[in-house]
């Protein structure tokens, strides 16, 4: 929900309880019937998009043919532009850059800005506040273009950043919108020059770089579908595939877009989006169960063979199936699990189709009790999808903020109340935990085996985790200065991150 980046320490740290293998009762999977249940709202659907043939691929028996290979879990983002380009750095929100990581202290290399900071005005629930910085997601997109890395990001200031990563040095000036940015850019994957940004302004823009300003080029207003509920901001980062982009919303729908993008004879980029798609994020259902209408979709959708995966604040985990959009045939939804609680922390998915979820512990739901707030759900198991659980709710605000990573043969959770987890992704048993001044909702990273993860005092931690059995071994840190709610960027071992003080942050090896 919108206005909770808080600056200050959480309360002490909760002891957690670890289910692992558990029979829960009451549980909805997965819907395969025709219909909407009753009370439900219909999806919109266009079916006057021109159907597009799936791409052919090499003649391989073996050769995927769907919207997200599995085969690509804890890999780059495609093979057209090398970086980091969207939040958690792939269509299944499990890449997390490239090394070598830096294993002994590492310095500041560039701030930015040199003075000052990111700071703008914006109004929620609580009011009309000043705002620094960077927060939840903030995860900046690195990536190549025209031999140079690019960082880029939005923030607080209102305005999205084009930054040289060598320098900290503007390439393009600034991007304004018209309130603070609270999620993470995504990059166009296929190498059109295209960047991809929410705003709390109610809008979601596709905005072009090859000239000699960022050009906005669309923009989808949060109230261009109906109905809606809660709010109309845009947290999440969209994915882009095979044209289309995936988004959810904080109007509570779920949106896929056709971008028509191409070149014009003057060989800029354009496009010609359509919104193909939207459904309701919510069901008449989730509305009793949960008796409000914080529904917001925060999260930013995954996707792993033909099924877009996405998560809400009403706690509704959900999955559509989309194998028949280029050939027009509307999306279904086959998979619902509701965890009881708000649930902004996007969903990552391991190769075999498992869902890693963090959920939050503030509506103190008995259902958030049952199932917990770290969950490992199975969609092939439609009876009962949850496979194991850990519990994070002794007092409230409990629970998780940010996304799980997945490494190696764990998943690492960190938690409101500033605790780090290593949780076996087998049966759920919690291998090792440690802990930091909290709260803690930025998303761990993993790269070369080491563990980068901040804390709310500003301080950067990074841990050896090579043996997952083993209580990660300390190996350094770095005051950075103001609570880094932000998930940092790790590319050719350089580290990115923004924190609360106002400043964003290049950290590299002396």
């Amino acid at each position: 929900m919108t206005g909770r980046l808080r600056s200050g320490s959480a309360s002490a740290p909760t002891r957690l309880a670890v289910v692992g293998l558990v029979a829960v009762l009451g549980l909805t999977a997965c819907e395969s019937g025709g219909g909407d249940p009753p009370g439900e709202v219909t999806p919109s659907w266009s079916g006057s998009a021109s159907p597009t043939p799936a791409a052919s691929g090499d003649a391989k028996p073996a050769a995927f043919t769907g919207w997200s290979d599995p085969a690509l879990v804890g890999k780059p983002y495609g093979s057209k532009v090398q970086g980091l380009l969207t939040f958690r750095g792939n269509p299944t929100r499990t890449y997390y850059g490239t090394g070598p990581m830096p294993r002994k202290t590492p310095a500041r290399k560039w701030q930015f800005p040199r003075s000052g900071g990111l700071c703008g005005k914006s109004t929620d629930e609580k009011g009309t506040r000043v705002w620094c910085g960077t927060g939840w997601t903030g995860q900046p997109a690195v990536f190549e273009r025209d031999g140079r890395t690019w960082v880029v990001f939005g923030a607080y200031d209102h305005k999205i950043h084009f930054l040289d990563a060598e320098s900290g040095e503007r390439i393009l000036p600034d991007f304004p919108t018209g309130d603070i940015i609270k999620g993470s850019v995504t990059i166009d994957p296929d190498g059109f020059p295209l960047v991809y940004s929410g705003s709390r302004d109610n809008f979601y823009r596709v905005i072009a770089i090859d000239r000699g300003r960022p050009t906005e080029l669309w923009k989808l207003s949060a109230r261009a579908v109906s109905p809606t509920l809660w709010n109309d901001d845009f947290d999440g980062a969209g994915l882009i595939l095979d044209d289309y982009l995936f988004l959810g919303g904080e109007n509570s729908q779920f949106h896929i877009v056709k971008l028509n993008r191409k070149y014009a004879a003057d060989g800029k980029v354009t496009v010609k989006p359509k919104l193909v798609f939207n459904a309701p994020g919510w069901d008449a259902q989730l509305l009793r169960d949960v008796d409000d209408r914080m529904v917001s979709i925060e999260n930013s959708v995954a996707v792993v063979g033909n099924v877009v995966y996405f998560a809400n604040s009403g706690g509704l985990v959900q999955g559509w199936d989309i194998s028949g959009l280029k050939q027009g045939r509307k999306p279904k939804r086959v998979f619902r699990f509701w965890t009881g609680d708000d649930t902004d922390a996007s969903i990552a998915v391991d190769e075999t189709g498992a869902l890693y979820v963090g959920s939050e512990y503030e509506r103190g739901t008995a259902r958030s009790k049952q199932v917990g707030q770290m969950m490992k759900l199975d969609p092939k198991r439609r009876d009962n999808p949850s496979v194991w659980h850990v519990d994070d709710h002794a007092r409230k605000p409990a629970g998780i903020w940010g996304s799980p990573a997945l490494h190696k043969d764990i998943a690492i959770f960190d938690t409101q109340g500033g605790e780090v987890l290593g949780v076996d992704r087998a049966d759920g048993t919690v291998r090792w935990r440690f802990e930091l001044p909290g709260p803690t909702w930025q998303s761990p990273v993993v790269v070369d085996d080491v563990l980068v993860i901040g804390d709310c005092n500003g301080v950067l931690h990074a841990y050896d985790v090579a043996d997952t059995t083993a209580a990660p071994k300390p190996l350094w840190k770095i005051k950075l200065g103001g609570c880094i709610e932000s998930t940092p960027a790790v590319w050719k071992g350089r580290i990115y991150v923004g924190t609360r003080a106002g400043g964003f942050h290049a950290v590299a090896a002396r």
